[in-house]
């Protein structure tokens, strides 16, 4: 009878479980924001023209909400030099149309390879280091504090998560450092810090700004396992993490939904398209587009919209054509 009554306790768990899951997932935000990030960088890496891909974001996909980036090493190439021509383009054409745009800066920033430093800076010591990153950080918060496009600042981009390219090592006293350097200077716009929503527990990131934003990535793939896909995490669990540390859904963004493929090395080529097509194509992203609503947050950047154009240049249009569409 023990065993019984241990078997019925521990089924009448995982159904309250399920149960909770089940009604969390059903709580979709119909009305959730759609964002877009857009990077230079990878729009170069894809062959495209900079300024063509981002007028197609603007004009043809109307975009109204923006995630760029401050990269240190394309911005500051050379020590106390500071060049930003391209940024400040890219701040004013969105200006120019009433986007509002998250401007991500620190030593981790959104794009492969994650840690965007420039080569001098690798030779420094750590407190040199963090002194000419916290000089960086200063500049452009400077530059765009009073910039009527910038809406929010964010602050490190997944900072505690070691991918890619190693940065120097972060705490959670150096974020708030940096952090308080921005907030120093500007006062008016709130600060988002960034994690893995697959990757990360939030312990550290969660309530460290004023707002919260989470990676959404459904199916990547590595070299020891090949292709994974994340089909058995709900929505519900990036919801109850968010409410365990007690952040409201309004505060709390997708900050990166996976619209782009997930191949090996990271290579995007016209001669394997069918590869990218296993891990994304247009059903995908409709997929994972809901999913972004079932989290209940209320925006979420979609991620590879470069690649969106990339394909129609490639002869694959339905991606291009349907994103002419989200914003009706």
């Amino acid at each position: 009878m023990r065993g019984l009554k241990i078997i019925f306790i521990v089924l009448g768990i995982f159904f309250l479980i399920g149960i909770n899951f089940w009604y969390l997932s059903t709580l979709k935000n119909e009305n959730i924001i759609w964002g877009a990030s857009f990077s230079p960088e990878y729009t170069r890496y894809l062959g495209l023209d900079v300024k063509e891909t981002y007028k197609i974001i603007l004009d043809d996909w109307k975009f109204r909400y923006l995630r760029l980036t401050a990269r240190w090493d394309s911005i500051e190439s050379q020590k106390g030099k500071f060049d930003f021509t391209e940024l400040d383009y890219l701040m004013s054409e969105a200006g120019k149309r009433n986007v509002k745009v998250i401007l991500a800066l620190g030593q981790k920033t959104p794009r492969w390879p994650e840690c965007n430093v420039p080569d001098w800076s690798e030779k420094l010591s750590d407190a040199e280091y963090f002194s000419a990153l916290n000089n960086f950080l200063t500049n452009v918060t400077q530059r765009y504090a009073n910039n009527p496009t910038l809406e929010i600042w964010q602050v490190e981009n997944e900072p505690f998560l070691a991918f890619g390219k190693t940065c120097r090592q972060l705490d959670s006293a150096k974020l708030q450092t940096e952090i308080t350097t921005v907030k120093n200077l500007d006062k008016n716009h709130p600060v988002l810090v960034t994690d893995s929503g697959e990757l990360s527990w939030w312990s550290k990131t969660a309530k460290a700004g004023d707002l919260f934003g989470t990676t959404v990535y459904r199916i990547v793939w590595n070299k020891d396992i090949g292709y994974f896909a994340y089909n058995w995490l709900p929505a519900s669990a990036y919801r109850a993490r968010a409410s365990w540390y007690g952040r409201d859904l309004k505060q709390t963004y997708v900050a990166e939904l996976q619209a782009e493929p997930w191949v090996a090395d990271h290579t995007i080529s016209d001669n394997n398209v069918d590869e990218q097509f296993k891990s994304m194509d247009l059903d995908r992203i409709k997929n994972n587009m809901d999913f972004a609503k079932q989290t209940g947050f209320s925006r979420a950047y979609l991620w590879g919209v470069e690649w969106w154009y990339w394909l129609k240049v490639h002869g694959y249009p339905d991606v291009y054509d349907y994103a002419k569409n989200l914003s009706k």
